[in-house]
């Protein structure tokens, strides 16, 4: 690394438990396991665990009110890497996914509904996965989520409610993530279906050169570049760019502007921005909006790690 880089590290390194153990993993290569289960001890990891109900819950039902639902909530504990052991976080998911299953196969997000949400079922397989639950209780997401993959490769959430015809680039990698943990877990069910729409989706991403119209050339949405964290279920070139290094993905020269939109948001200190927080109701705020983003500067880092090479 450059000492530029270092500093940045040394940085990162001095922040709560949960970015130092994912900047030690990812980008000095030193999985320190005995690191990451203190992330449900002290710091962010705590206080959201700390926020629980009675029951193992939190907010006032799985879906409400965002940002502080079980839902999101669960999304978070992924994002921060908490221990997949740690206790009661997949009696809380096997709980959710006993009671909410849809009449479409999918996860609803209350009980007794006909049609469930694409995004929904996308980000429900991420941390599920994550948090080791067992492949039955999750075979009908993956047949749902299967039975809306679009033809032109990705997912839309309003597919199934709007006949949307086009997919939608939030939908597909809320899905890409979770069918990454449903391998990543060793499933087996309908993994080569899987894995054929997770190649779909990619190039289906890669083909808007992350945030670009296939048509036009033109930037489909500005926030799209921007770089709120926790990004919960809305896409940025970021998310995208850190999901292809999670996957494995060899570089493609069609993630170049994405890349490059990147760097250019980089501060003149070296480091990324948290920019604008998403509206509505959080447990705690992790960081400052429009302030240093220890978040968004790790996952800038390991992004171009892997791929800042070929800039």
């Amino acid at each position: 690394m450059t000492s530029d880089v270092d500093g940045l590290v040394d940085w990162l390194l001095a922040g709560d438990v949960a970015v130092r153990y994912q900047a030690m993993r990812d980008l000095l290569n030193d999985n320190q396991k005995p690191l990451q289960d203190r992330i449900s001890q002290s710091g962010w990891g705590h206080q959201f665990l700390a926020k629980r109900n009675l029951d193992g819950t939190w907010g006032d039902a799985f879906y409400q009110p965002k940002w502080t639902c079980t839902h999101y909530t669960l999304l978070d504990l992924k994002a921060l890497q908490m221990a997949p052991g740690t206790p009661g976080i997949l009696d809380v998911i096997l709980q959710i996914v006993g009671r909410n299953i849809a009449g479409d196969g999918g996860l609803g997000t209350t009980p007794g509904l006909k049609k469930s949400d694409v995004c929904v079922n996308g980000m429900l397989l991420n941390y599920a996965c994550y948090f080791q639950i067992d492949e039955p209780p999750i075979r009908s997401i993956i047949d749902f989520l299967l039975n809306q993959w679009m033809e032109d490769g990705g997912f839309n959430c309003m597919r199934n409610r709007s006949g949307a015809r086009h997919s939608s680039l939030h939908s597909t990698l809320s899905v890409l993530e979770g069918f990454l943990e449903y391998e990543r877990a060793g499933h087996r069910y309908r993994l080569d279906e899987v894995r054929e729409a997770a190649c779909a989706s990619q190039s289906f991403i890669l083909q808007h050169r992350l945030f670009k119209s296939d048509r036009t050339g033109n930037i489909i949405h500005a926030d799209f570049l921007k770089m709120p964290y926790p990004a919960r279920w809305r896409y940025n070139v970021l998310r995208a760019l850190d999901y292809f290094r999670d996957a494995g993905v060899a570089f493609d020269p069609r993630m170049a502007d994405g890349l490059a939109a990147v760097l250019k948001a980089k501060r003149s200190d070296g480091r990324w921005p948290r920019m604008a927080a998403l509206p509505g109701k959080v447990h705690f705020v992790m960081e400052t909006p429009r302030g240093p983003s220890r978040w968004n500067t790790l996952l800038a880092l390991r992004v171009m790690k892997a791929y800042g090479s070929h800039l």
